[in-house]
């Protein structure tokens, strides 16, 4: 087999581009991290973000690794089910679940729905009761907290549209506590995605540190901390850095948040778990000299892969099929029918032509996920280093 870099690139000869590659030895590697790094800790709780990427053989890897689904639509916790992650595992987050939704979290009897709003506080209520069901309830709280990341990706300050702020605590604790059908568990944060700088954990961890022993004061028990996930992975550099820091990331929630005896304190990781072990596989179809740019352009488009496109996301660009020592300046671009189908300006890449095989790296999260048929183009297929 002739690899370049971890590719098998004979393997890909075989296949019609574009696809998704994803290298489960490296998935595997990362889930071997996570555990070295929490399993000295009984009471953290992993959970995987399914919204990352929900691939189902990616799926059942993650779920044989012994973590928890984190799931924010019935479909997910549905796909979460197939996969083999049990109920009792997974918690359900979104500001806007339906009665149809609920119903399946319900009939799963996952571990716990993250409340978003006092109106769904109470449809839970209405639905668990007509069912004659318990159930358990964390209220995910805005800590009005900054993320050093894309405003696109922050979810903890006032003005995202995620949970309940924190002046309306007090009053839906209590009517939690005041509905038959409901048991008040815990206590939720998200502050955004893609987050490199420890401090902004840190800064969640002083701000739940204080909402917590508030709530003691007051005789509320809180027996569970979420604290979301959003640690990210090193886009440039992926083939150096291919597992993200976990050691640095639970050791901050170790140090800053003081949990009580008996408090479990849960993650909801996604990018950090898939992000690395995923590639976008394309093919040159020209390469093209324009006016003042030369443009490489690949059969892959915003429709595989929509992240550059939605938040001038950067990917890695390699040619994986290139020996050649001259290098040339390229736009890396795709077939849509927009402006913004655009993966890279220029991208120095050895002597391209038409044929070679270009990889995005990275993109094993928010990549296949989010895929559309616009332009009425096929959903990119996937390969992964134990089938080919």
């Amino acid at each position: 087999m002739i690899l370049r870099g971890n590719f098998p690139i004979d393997k890909f000869e075989e296949l019609e581009t574009p696809f998704y590659y994803y290298d489960f030895d490296l998935l595997r590697a990362t889930l071997r991290a996570i555990d070295e790094n929490t399993r000295r800790d009984p009471d953290f709780c992993v959970h995987y973000a399914v919204k990352a990427n929900a691939n189902p053989q990616l799926l059942r890897i993650i779920a044989q690794a012994g973590l928890g689904a984190d799931c924010v639509s019935g479909g997910e916790i549905l796909a979460a089910i197939k996969a083999g992650f049990p109920g009792h595992k997974i918690v359900y987050a979104g500001v806007g679940k339906t009665d149809r939704e609920i119903n399946i979290g319900l009939d799963n009897d996952i571990f716990c729905f993250n409340v978003e709003s006092e109106p769904e506080l109470r449809v839970i209520d209405e639905l668990a009761r007509a069912k004659g069901k318990l159930a358990r309830i964390a209220i995910r709280v805005n800590p009005d907290v900054g993320a050093h990341t894309h405003a696109n990706i922050t979810t903890g300050l006032a003005e995202n549209k995620f949970g309940i702020a924190m002046t309306d605590l007090d009053r839906v604790i209590a009517l939690a506590k005041s509905l038959d059908n409901i048991s008040f568990i815990g206590l939720h944060f998200h502050i955004g995605s893609q987050i490199l700088d420890m401090n902004d954990f840190t800064a969640l961890c002083n701000r739940v540190n204080s909402l917590v022993e508030r709530l003691e004061n007051r005789g509320i028990d809180v027996p569970n901390i979420n604290v979301g996930g959003g640690l990210g992975i090193d886009y440039k550099h992926p083939n150096h850095h291919s597992i993200p820091n976990f050691e640095e990331y639970f050791d901050t929630y170790r140090r800053h948040l003081n949990l009580r005896p008996g408090q479990r304190l849960h993650f909801e990781l996604g990018r950090a778990v898939v992000g690395q072990c995923g590639s976008l596989i394309s093919r040159v179809i020209y390469v093209k000299e324009g006016t003042k740019k030369r443009f490489v352009i690949l059969d892959a488009g915003m429709t595989d892969l929509i992240r550059p496109a939605l938040y001038q996301a950067y990917h890695r660009i390699e040619n994986i099929s290139s020996d050649s020592e001259i290098v040339e300046r390229y736009d890396v671009v795709g077939p849509v029918c927009e402006s913004s189908d655009v993966f890279g300006k220029a991208v120095d890449l050895p002597l391209t032509k038409r044929g070679d095989f270009i990889a995005l790296r990275s993109a094993g999260a928010y990549g296949e996920i989010m895929a559309s048929q616009y332009n009425c183009r096929e959903l990119p297929k996937s390969y992964n280093s134990d089938n080919i």
